[in-house]
C-alpha cells in the first residue's frame, strides 16, 4: 500500500499538479483566503448597492414631486435648509436627544 502511494507520488504529473494545487491554494495572491475575503466584500457591496438603489428611487421620485409644485418645494427648502422670506424669523426645535422634532 505505502509502495503503491510513494510510486503514484513518484509520477511527474500527479508532483507536478499537486505542487500547482498547493502553490495556487496557499501562496499565490489568489489564495483561498483572499478568494473568501473578497466574496465576503462583495456580497457586502451588493447589500449596499441594494440599498443605495432604493434611496435613488425615493429621492428620484420627491425630485418629481418636487419639480411640479412650487408649494412643496418652499415646504422642501424651509424643513431642510433652514430657508425663510426677508421679513420672519426661523425658531429650529429640538428635543431632548438633540434630534429635530418632525412634523407630520
Amino acid at each position: 500500500m505505502v509502495n503503491r502511494i510513494f510510486r503514484i507520488a513518484k509520477n511527474f504529473y500527479v508532483a507536478t499538479g499537486a505542487g500547482v494545487f498547493i502553490w495556487m491554494a496557499f501562496f499565490d495572491t489568489n489564495d483561498i483566503i483572499s478568494q473568501f475575503k473578497n466574496s465576503m466584500k462583495l456580497r457586502d457591496l451588493e447589500k449596499d448597492m441594494v440599498y443605495y438603489d432604493e434611496k435613488i428611487k425615493e429621492v428620484e421620485e420627491q425630485r418629481n414631486a418636487l419639480l411640479g409644485n412650487a408649494r412643496l418645494q418652499e415646504k422642501y427648502a424651509r424643513e431642510n435648509y433652514l430657508m425663510k422670506k426677508p421679513n420672519e424669523d426661523v425658531y429650529v426645535l429640538v428635543d431632548e436627544n438633540n434630534e429635530p422634532i418632525e412634523k407630520e
